[in-house]
């Protein structure tokens, strides 16, 4: 079934990222686009000022990536197409040549981000930040989604806090005294992963983390039972995607650049460092908790670990490895971790969980039902969010489009490369659905089993247009006015940087679609129109802000 209404207003929401208690929920009946950072203080037309600042939090998007190849590029397709902020790429050109498997450059990692989030000149406390590993993630959604999303789930997740920790007495920054506040908050939310990996099953990364939220059948009767894993629950942290603010995902970054640098951890990767960090925070909430119950508290966590029943994993019939406690170092950082894949779906063993559906064929429903009997949770249509979000092909051209041809990009449209649908509608396109958690997610992490990475790539909605969606996402406008509009908040300006089909890298230089992805062509576009920029003969192209978005591919024959 699928309505006939047409949805043209855009849902109200927090002007915050992070959201404190109590919440509301967002609006969805408003008539006007709500601005994402911050309400526009002057009117659109207006010029931006000399030495503008930009005041209200911006959102940044960062990918370690120390050389470039089809599978970052297609990562940043995927951005481009959505219009995610112009991507900063850690450690870009950067050579590894320390020992291990991986010559330390997933100890690198954390340490090129860690240095970047504390650059105050590039980022601020309260800006948000995504993370994402760089040559297996695919975007899927816009990133209005996906920050409404990370609200929604922070509220979620602060509720379950409060219900299972309690309160107690806090100061409040900024006031006299102590007011009655949360225990425990969450600020930041990894990916969640079926599997723990590479620490060992009895630490406390693997064996005293949470229980999934996802109830105890989803897969079954086998859930959480089958030898191999492939019916687990999520339940462990996976490094490949964080998000939050800043402040905070950088301190959980540098508490991982002690452990590799100070006590020498490093070796096996990012992945055991972010999923130890983890584990020792919920070690410690759950001996706290369970350390302070009274007598009736400790006979129904008895009762409850003799019937099989308990929901603390330190009361549960397992080996659990002690933690060595340092004293005066800090457990406690806000993490969580997004259960239900609404935000960043994991890959590892979960590729039988994922089918592509066009919702608006009425006939695949009943055929997914006949391969996977023990779905419950299937949606018939998507979610509001996406039904209320603009169209998939807005992202592309979101809008501040001028007829000045000094004031954008001087790309001119091409009949032959520039031909997309007149309307396309989230209905109409295949969107990786998780039949079980019954989610549509934001994002993709294809870890684990990397044939999705080929296999998976043409069912992607944005692929059959890929080509004309850069060439269209770097046509949009980057004037004075779009810098304002930056600096003042909006759903389509991320920060003031400027920049578009192409992306920044840690030192602050700007790299074109076209010299990043250089001879991606035939792996990213798939679609035998010839080398980017070449198509119709050789150009070269600049915007407003003087950045070359396609360089002349004569000079590098």
């Amino acid at each position: 079934w699928r309505s006939s209404a047409k949805l043209s207003t855009q849902p109200a929401f927090s002007t915050s990222y992070h959201l404190l208690i109590p919440y509301t929920a967002p609006n969805l009946n408003s008539e006007t686009e709500s601005p994402l950072l911050a309400p526009p203080t002057r009117d659109d037309n207006s010029t931006a000022p000399k030495g503008l600042q930009k005041t209200n939090p911006s959102f940044h998007l960062l990918i370690p990536a120390s050389e470039s190849n089809p599978k970052l590029c297609k990562t940043l397709l995927s951005t481009f197409a959505l219009a995610y902020p112009p991507p900063t790429l850690i450690n870009y050109g950067k050579k590894f040549d320390g020992q291990g498997w991986d010559k330390g450059s997933h100890a690198g990692k954390i340490r090129g981000v860690y240095d970047y989030l504390s650059d105050e000149k590039k980022v601020k406390d309260d800006d948000m930040v995504l993370v994402i590993d760089g040559y297996d993630v695919w975007f899927q959604l816009p990133p209005v989604i996906i920050i409404k999303r990370y609200q929604q789930l922070i509220h979620e997740a602060n509720n379950r806090l409060r219900r299972r920790y309690g309160t107690e007495l806090k100061s409040t920054e900024g006031k006299v005294g102590s007011e009655m506040g949360p225990t425990y908050t969450q600020t930041v939310v990894f990916g969640a992963d079926k599997l723990c990996w590479p620490n060992g099953k009895a630490d406390p990364a693997c064996a005293a983390i949470p229980y999934s939220t996802l109830p105890k059948d989803v897969y079954g009767p086998l859930t959480d039972a089958e030898p191999g894993g492939f019916l687990n629950r999520p339940r462990y942290l996976n490094s490949g995607t964080v998000m939050g603010p800043v402040k905070d995902v950088r301190e959980i970054y540098g508490v991982a650049v002690e452990k590799v640098e100070k006590e020498n951890r490093g070796a096996i990767g990012d992945q055991f460092i972010f999923a130890e960090i983890f584990g020792e925070q919920e070690y410690q909430r759950e001996t706290q908790r369970l350390s302070t119950q009274g007598t009736g508290g400790r006979w129904y966590e008895w009762l409850s670990n003799a019937l099989g029943g308990s929901d603390s994993p330190l009361a549960a019939n397992q080996t659990i490895n002690n933690m060595t406690v340092v004293p005066g170092r800090r457990y406690e950082f806000g993490i969580g971790l997004d259960y239900t894949s609404e935000m960043f779906q994991t890959m590892t063993h979960s590729a039988n969980d994922i089918k592509f559906i066009n919702y608006n064929d009425s006939t695949v429903f009943s055929e997914i039902m006949a391969q996977h009997p023990d779905v419950k949770a299937l949606p018939s249509v998507p979610p509001i969010d996406i039904q209320y979000a603009h169209g998939p092909l807005w992202y592309s051209s979101p809008g501040n489009h001028s007829s000045d041809p000094q004031d954008g990009i001087l790309l001119p449209h091409s009949d032959k490369l520039d031909d997309l649908p007149e309307r396309l509608d989230w209905f109409d396109v295949p969107l990786a659905t998780n039949l079980y958690a019954g989610k549509i997610p934001t994002l993709l992490h294809i870890n684990g089993d990397k044939s999705p990475l080929d296999d998976w790539w043409p069912s992607m909605w944005y692929h059959p247009y890929g080509r004309a969606l850069v060439r269209r996402f770097i046509r949009s406008t980057q004037t004075r006015q779009a810098a304002r509009a930056a600096a003042v908040g909006g759903q389509t300006w991320w920060d003031m940087r400027g920049g578009r089909g192409g992306v920044w890298t840690d030192l602050g230089l700007w790299m074109s679609w076209g010299e990043v992805c250089k001879k991606t062509e035939d792996d990213v576009f798939q679609d035998g129109k010839g080398k980017w920029g070449k198509e119709e003969g050789s150009q070269k192209v600049t915007n407003s802000f003087g950045m070359v978005v396609i360089a002349d591919e004569d000079e590098d024959e």
